[in-house]
């Protein structure tokens, strides 16, 4: 029994011997190190674009008009696509992308870049907060685009957006909006209630609630 027990353990240590001597001879150590190091490497540096292409984006914003933030939304989505090649599993850098084309005008396209940081690729980076967020955009997004089936799929971010953010009174008045648009009232009167419970300065959620109730 002893013997065995000893075969079995010089067994095992040939066997490892062999693994380190392979290893050691292609350098796999090294090459994984190195990998990681470029990993490492490549999402520092999107994350540098992606802080520039946000503050470009803000100052985009501070302006009066679109053409006047041309300049600087055109700067703010290269500086997105750079983070996204980089580090194309970073949500954040999505919906970066997906902001600045809001604010271009191109919906559709903004719509499809937030839709990329809500698939599996890159969700898993969002924390349930910025879930949220992202969800609600989606919405606001799909309303935009004035489709009865969009509007549909709104009300399925908006009702998740708000499990997740249940003190974002924005997503409420939003959500009551989709259901006032289906003619769901009793539905819109609860969804504009939560939103005044929230911000009980909120003029949109008021002036939705006396609307329904004048109606």
């Amino acid at each position: 029994m002893a013997s065995i027990v000893f075969d079995i353990l010089v067994q095992a240590g040939l066997i490892l011997f062999f693994l380190f001597m392979f290893l050691t001879i292609y350098d796999i150590p090294k090459k994984i190190l190195a990998k990681f190091r470029r990993e490492n490497r490549s999402q520092a540096q999107a994350k540098r674009h992606f802080v520039v292409g946000a503050q470009l984006l803000a100052r985009a914003r501070s302006m009066n008009s679109r053409s006047a933030a041309a300049p600087l939304t055109k700067q703010s989505l290269a500086e997105a696509d750079k983070a996204v090649v980089l580090d194309p599993s970073d949500a954040a850098s999505h919906i970066l992308r997906a902001l600045v084309l809001d604010l271009q005008g191109f919906k559709p396209s903004a719509l499809d870049a937030i839709d990329v940081a809500l698939s599996p690729l890159a969700v898993k980076s969002l924390s349930e907060v910025e879930l949220g967020d992202a969800l609600l955009k989606r919405a606001e997004l799909k309303i935009a685009m004035s489709h009865r089936e969009k509007v549909d799929s709104a009300i399925e971010d908006l009702d998740r957006a708000v499990e997740l953010s249940p003190e974002n009174a924005r997503a409420f008045c939003l959500l009551g909006e989709c259901y006032e648009a289906k003619k769901m009232e009793a539905e819109a009167r609860k969804a504009y209630e939560e939103a005044l419970r929230i911000d009980p300065d909120s003029a949109a959620a008021r002036e939705a609630l006396d609307r329904i109730v004048s109606s």
